[in-house]
């Protein structure tokens, strides 16, 4: 009972909150949310939505090769609305799985910056010294190079210390490492300046004056009031994140060709563009783009939203 009354109490002050109703007011917000929601419900329920199970050799037959979409050529088959690639593959139910594993990466890469940038800002932010100017530096350092040569640096190294059958067993991993440490910057650069602000208030003395340890106060009572600007950066890098994934396995390097993303089915099917057979990456390529585009929205809505003095 009590938790239930909790639950209707978060949801009533959400209601009345200014961030929802910044929300709601935004047409385009909302959207780029209903975009978001149907793309992820579809990618995350994709064995239960797919039509086919595209990454399955027993149910592919090579008659069904290279279909069109039912509502742009002849020959097409409304079993593959979308139609087949070479091998006979669903297209739909591709994308669907496909998307699943770039939303896993995001996700994942995303975490993984998270968990770096906010602890070493932290770190930095309330130490200083010496360590503040060793980790600050790093960052500067990397600032210098983009995000998908360090991404592709990463994963160079990777390959040279292992066999190929290896790195194809793990790439998924990897990629998610490489693309996360990429990522770690803004969010350090990020909790270091809020918390060189947020240390010096009187409820951060007031925990040094009665004993808590540096640890405790880190976490306890700084993190929770820099995480505004955090979650901002967050939903922003993970439209980056798809991007920077998707840029990898087209080029080559990213998820192998038995566990495709998006950018993996973009790149197999640019190798068969030039013989007609534009579906098979052109669908891909306009979901990839929907994706990024709803979620860049919404990271934009929530800057606004969080910032006060637009309130």
């Amino acid at each position: 009972m009590a938790a239930t009354e909790a639950v209707s109490g978060w949801l009533r002050r959400a209601a009345d909150s200014d961030v929802w109703w910044s929300f709601k007011r935004s047409p385009l917000t909302v959207s780029a949310a209903i975009v978001s929601f149907l793309i992820v419900a579809a990618a995350f329920l994709s064995p239960i939505l797919a039509p086919h199970t595209p990454f399955d050799p027993a149910t592919l037959s090579l008659l069904d090769g290279l279909k069109p979409p039912v509502l742009v050529g002849e020959g097409g088959e409304w079993r593959f609305p979308l139609g087949t690639d070479e091998q006979g593959r669903d297209v739909l139910s591709s994308i669907m799985y496909g998307t699943r594993l770039s939303l896993l990466v995001g996700f994942a890469s995303v975490v993984v910056a998270m968990v770096l940038g906010i602890g070493l800002g932290l770190v930095s932010g309330y130490v200083g010294g010496t360590l503040d100017a060793i980790i600050m530096r790093v960052a500067d350092v990397q600032l210098t190079f983009p995000a998908i040569l360090v991404a592709l640096l990463i994963d160079g190294v990777v390959r040279g210390l292992i066999s190929v059958q290896r790195h194809d067993e793990i790439a998924i991993y990897v990629i998610v490492g490489a693309i996360g440490l990429s990522f770690w910057v803004q969010y350090a650069r990020t909790v270091r300046g809020s918390v060189l602000v947020e240390k010096n208030k009187e409820y951060v003395q007031a925990a040094r004056v009665i004993g808590l340890a540096p640890v405790l106060i880190m976490l306890r009572h700084v993190l929770p009031n820099v995480m505004g600007p955090v979650l901002v950066i967050a939903t922003i890098n993970l439209g980056l994140a798809v991007i920077t994934e998707a840029t990898l396995s087209f080029l080559g390097v990213g998820l192998p060709s038995t566990q495709p993303s998006l950018g993996t089915l973009i790149r197999l099917g640019n190798e068969v563009l030039q013989s007609g057979e534009w579906w098979i990456t052109v669908f891909p390529g306009v979901t990839l783009a929907l994706l990024v585009l709803a979620v860049n929205l919404l990271g934009d809505w929530l800057r606004d939203a969080l910032n006060p003095k637009l309130r």
